[in-house]
């Protein structure tokens, strides 16, 4: 138990004095089932066959290299250029720097619900069917706060999403999915045509580029305090066994990310003001080659995750490599610790611990 909070408390360490916090927006960001492997070593070279890969050699010049330092700057630049010397970076297991889910599912709408509720609830959260979630998510709970109202919104690649956050109860407008954006700009109209005329592998799913851009206008346009970004494509392409698209999303994921960073930066409400944090929804398999593209709790350490944070108020201590656990469940609470706020979930943490240790 201590070690799980003093993990914790390397995150919100300058919550312990309220007027040293500079946080007055959070962003949000998931990659749908992005392993900590390629996060933290880059390309899997046994991965790199014409069973994964349209075109070895291509990929291999593209993201190989012996060094895997090297390899996960290749394929995360901005992680790597930016997030691990400005933020936190936590669930390397080859240090002993744990992150894991506590629900039994290992897969989407359970991981997402203990993302944004702040707990697992393996006994109604079971299926990725679309079922408005009964509980009550964190977004819900800041959009009702003083200051908040129309102020929090969720942008989605999965279409999913609309009854994980519950939208007809929470009131947060969540856009997800194969859907145009109504009354649109200028470069929203672009987008809403592209989105029909550009080839879609993933059926349903909205391409991430076009979720990107869509959250993108609206954040400039909108000025939200808290904004939710679910990116999906690497999940996709990983249970296709599309081993070089998963990394070419990727890699396009972190460049739309640094995009959205660096324009933070410039403007006057976001600039030295927002806090973005980054995780995923479940991990992969590992054991076999084939592994990878599943997940699910047949899976061996597909409950192995990852979290990232970054802005004012995270003490930069980069590639966090000290022993210790941190869990899903916690991120809900401290997404809101950053604005000061303080949110419960339905289930004390300790209970949480408890339970993932059984």
């Amino acid at each position: 138990m201590k070690k799980l909070f003093f993990a914790l408390s390397l995150v919100v360490l300058h919550f312990l004095s309220a007027q040293a916090q500079q946080t007055n927006n959070v962003i949000l960001i998931t990659f749908d089932g992005l392993r900590w492997q390629e996060l933290f070593s880059g390309a899997e070279r046994r991965l790199i066959t014409k069973e994964f890969v349209s075109d070895s050699a291509r990929i291999v010049q593209t993201f190989w290299n012996d060094d895997p330092l090297k390899r996960r700057e290749m394929l995360f630049p901005f992680f790597w250029s930016t997030i691990a010397k400005e933020g936190q970076i936590y669930g390397n297991r080859a240090h002993g720097n744990l992150v894991n889910v506590t629900n039994k599912q290992w897969f989407s709408y359970p991981g997402y619900n203990e993302i944004l509720c702040g707990f697992a609830d393996d006994a109604r959260i079971n299926s990725n069917d679309k079922i408005n979630n009964p509980n009550t998510n964190v977004l819900e709970f800041i959009h009702q706060q003083p200051g908040y109202k129309g102020k929090v919104a969720a942008f989605t690649s999965w279409d999913v999403f609309p009854y994980i956050i519950n939208s007809q109860r929470s009131g947060v407008p969540v856009n997800a999915g194969i859907v145009k954006k109504e009354n649109p700009n200028e470069r929203e109209k672009l987008i809403n045509e592209l989105m029909y005329l550009v080839p879609n592998p993933l059926g349903d799913i909205r391409l991430d580029a076009f979720t990107f851009h869509y959250a993108f206008e609206y954040l400039k346009a909108n000025k939200p305090r808290v904004l939710y970004i679910g990116f999906d494509e690497t999940d996709d392409f990983a249970h296709g066994g599309k081993y070089d698209l998963y990394l070419h999303s990727a890699r396009n994921t972190d460049r739309m990310i640094e995009q959205l960073w660096n324009w933070c930066q410039q403007d006057p409400q976001y600039k030295g003001k927002t806090t973005f944090i980054f995780t995923t929804d479940h991990g992969r398999g590992q054991v076999n080659p084939s592994d990878w593209r599943h997940h699910g709790i047949k899976v061996p350490h597909a409950d192995e995750i990852w979290m990232a944070f970054l802005g004012p108020d995270t003490p930069a201590l980069g590639e966090v490599k000290t022993k210790g656990q941190l869990y899903q469940s916690q991120l809900a609470q401290t997404l809101a610790a950053f604005l000061k706020l303080n949110y419960k979930s339905n289930q004390p943490v300790g209970d949480i611990v408890k339970s993932a240790k059984k």
